[in-house]
C-alpha cells in the first residue's frame, strides 16, 4: 500500500488478555497480540477520525515466553485483592499497517488528504509516537521505531505453521461500520514461519453483538466555536 508504515515494537512485558480468564479475577495473556491491540498501538503513533487503521501483518521476532506475577489490584470496596496475572515477556514484533479514509465520517471529508496523513504518520513514528505505547495493558510500556518488515531473523522462521485456536480478532465500533452497535470479532490465527497475516475486519465471519451504541459526531458535541472563544477572551474570561 502507498500509505503503509512498517515499525518494530519492543517491550519487557505484554498482557493481551484472554477474556475467558477475567471471570475469576485472574488474567492470562494470549500468546500473540490481537489485531485490535496492534491497531491501538498504530493509533497511538498517529490517529485522526478521518482515517481508519488496518493492520496487515505482524512478525514475531522473539520466542514466546510467559511469566506469572502476584498482583494486588484494587477491589470494588476500595481494598486490595490478590490475583495472578500471566504476562508475555521479552517482546519484539515487526508490524505492517496502512490506513484508508473512513467513509462513515462524511463530516471529516474536508480532511481527506492522503499525503498529509501519511507524512504525519511517518514523522510521528520517527518521534516514537504521539501517545504512550503499551502492549495490551498500561503497565506494559513499549517502544516503537521505524524498521523494514522482514529484516533480521525471527525465532520462528523454520517452525512452519503454528495454530493458536479461537481468539478475539478485534472490535467493531459504530463510527467505522455504520451500524449502531458494538461488536466483537473472532477468528483462528495461524502463524507461518513467524508471520501472521491478519484478515480485514469485514472478512471475519464470526461476529457477535455486545451492546447498542451510537457514533458521536463533532457537530453533536458542545464544542466552542472560534468566534465564541475570541469573544470570551475579549471579555477577560478564562477560556
Amino acid at each position: 500500500m502507498r500509505n503503509s508504515i512498517e515499525f518494530s515494537i519492543k517491550g519487557n512485558y505484554a498482557l493481551f488478555t484472554d477474556p475467558l480468564t477475567k471471570i475469576g479475577g485472574e488474567k492470562l495473556s494470549y500468546q500473540i497480540p490481537t489485531y485490535q491491540a496492534l491497531k491501538g498501538i498504530t493509533e497511538s503513533i498517529y490517529y485522526k477520525p478521518t482515517i481508519t487503521i488496518f493492520v496487515d501483518s505482524v512478525r514475531v521476532m522473539n520466542p514466546i515466553r510467559m511469566e506469572s506475577k502476584g498482583i494486588r489490584p484494587m477491589d470494588y470496596g476500595g481494598a486490595n485483592s490478590l490475583a495472578n496475572y500471566t504476562y508475555l515477556r521479552d517482546l519484539h514484533y515487526q508490524v505492517r499497517a496502512y490506513f484508508e479514509f473512513n467513509l462513515n465520517r462524511p463530516d471529516m471529508a474536508y480532511d481527506r488528504n492522503e499525503n498529509k496523513h501519511h507524512n504525519l504518520m511517518k514523522r510521528s513514528l520517527q518521534a516514537g509516537g504521539r501517545r504512550d505505547i503499551f502492549l495490551g495493558a498500561r503497565e506494559c510500556q513499549a517502544y516503537v521505531e521505524l524498521c523494514k518488515f522482514g529484516e533480521g531473523k525471527s525465532f520462528y522462521e523454520e517452525y512452519g505453521d503454528i495454530h493458536f485456536g479461537n481468539m478475539v480478532h478485534g472490535l467493531n465500533y459504530p463510527d467505522e461500520t455504520g451500524r449502531n452497535q458494538l461488536e466483537v470479532r473472532l477468528w483462528n490465527p495461524v502463524m507461518q514461519s513467524g508471520i501472521i497475516q491478519f484478515r480485514r475486519p469485514e472478512e471475519c465471519t464470526r461476529v457477535r453483538t455486545i451492546a447498542e451504541m451510537s457514533p458521536k459526531r463533532f457537530n453533536e458535541m458542545n464544542v466552542m466555536s472560534a468566534d465564541e472563544l475570541l469573544a470570551q477572551m475579549g471579555e477577560g474570561e478564562n477560556p
